[in-house]
């Protein structure tokens, strides 16, 4: 049974927390959280009395193997990048693993820096990208590993949110389909500047066409303007997909609904409960954590090296849009890279 703690309170957190209703191999025993009323709030909500308002104290008295960073990558009310100290912080304590909120970087400056603590840490860091354990994308994934819809030849996946938000899980879930693959090639366009001044800056919209090292093209396209399909549900939130294309036949992933069309079984889709989907998801990929630190070789799926490929994508993916060039990867990314996006845009 692995000791646990969750650093920061807002609502994210709760999705974390309400899983070990359901996981087996740990338990919740601390939190915390600079603001006391949140934090007294969410001890009482989840029935945990160790509650801390300073990460070094709680990491030097409570020791937990699994830490949850449940915080989003600016200081809010600041233009602070948090998301390397924290992850150096929990490293240099020797927290055995870490779990932590997407996007892994919002920059190329963070993304660099992140990427160097890759090479050196021992921490085990998984990225909260949770969409790869949902019960019908591990459904549909085992369809394809078994061949069911014959050799891979194209992926389209979409997000209706801004790239840094939703692109995240997008490219995660299309590198699960094809076993993590590395993007080695991307063209891509960019549009919009409505959030580049945001906590999480972006452009409004993005897509590419994207070239993995297994030889599969790939089209991805995030944004608002983007994706929109008549049976999603409403909101910036209802629109995310992955259509894996075989040469005999589809699995269709979408954020409400799912088809599949095989040999054997023809065509097949129906309904899904986002909600309960995304609940089991989360017991899933804090389940997997506690594999990998029982076993080195049970790697999860979203490790840190991954998501730091899928995030250097994304980077690409902007700078193609800006130079009019197609970009090779992995690439090291320019310092400016946001004052590049805005002076475009």
């Amino acid at each position: 049974m692995y000791k646990t703690a969750i650093l920061g309170c807002r609502g994210r957190a709760r999705a974390h927390a309400n899983a070990y209703q359901s996981v087996k191999g740990g338990k919740l025993a601390a939190i915390c959280d600079m603001n006391k009323e949140r934090l007294s709030e969410f001890g009482d909500e989840f029935d945990i009395s160790s509650r801390y308002t300073d990460l070094d104290e709680m990491l030097e008295k409570e020791k937990p193997d699994v830490l949850h960073i449940v915080t989003a990558p600016v200081l809010r009310g600041t233009s602070e990048r948090i998301r390397y100290p924290l992850m150096k912080q929990a490293s240099d304590a020797g927290v055995p693993a870490v779990i932590i909120e997407k996007p892994i970087a919002i920059e190329s400056e963070d993304w660099k820096q992140i990427a160097g603590l890759a090479e050196e840490t021992k921490t085990k860091f998984a990225i909260n990208t949770q969409l790869n354990f949902h019960p019908k994308n591990l459904e549909l994934k085992q369809d394809v590993a078994e061949g069911r819809i014959g050799e891979i030849k194209f992926i389209d996946a979409s997000a209706r949110s801004t790239p840094v938000d939703q692109g995240p899980h997008v490219l995660q879930l299309v590198s699960s389909y094809i076993d993590n693959a590395r993007p080695v090639r991307v063209l891509g366009q960019i549009a919009g500047s409505e959030h580049l001044d945001s906590d999480q800056p972006s452009p409004m919209h993005a897509a590419g066409q994207v070239l993995y090292e297994n030889g599969l093209h790939v089209s991805v396209a995030f944004g608002t303007g983007m994706g929109t399909m008549a049976s999603d549900n409403p909101g910036i939130y209802g629109h995310k997909r992955v259509f894996v294309v075989g040469t005999k036949g589809f699995v269709h992933w979408r954020f409400s609904s799912w088809e599949r069309a095989t040999q054997e079984g023809g065509y097949e889709g129906g309904p899904l409960n986002y909600g309960e989907q995304n609940s089991v998801a989360q017991t899933n990929l804090t389940e997997a954590v506690f594999d990998w630190l029982d076993d080195e070789n049970n790697v999860h799926p979203t490790h840190l090296k991954q998501s730091l490929a899928e995030f250097n994508l994304l980077l690409g993916l902007y700078y193609s849009g800006i130079t009019n060039e197609i970009i090779d990867l992995p690439f090291e990314p320019p310092d400016g890279l946001m004052d590049s996006l805005r002076e475009r845009l």
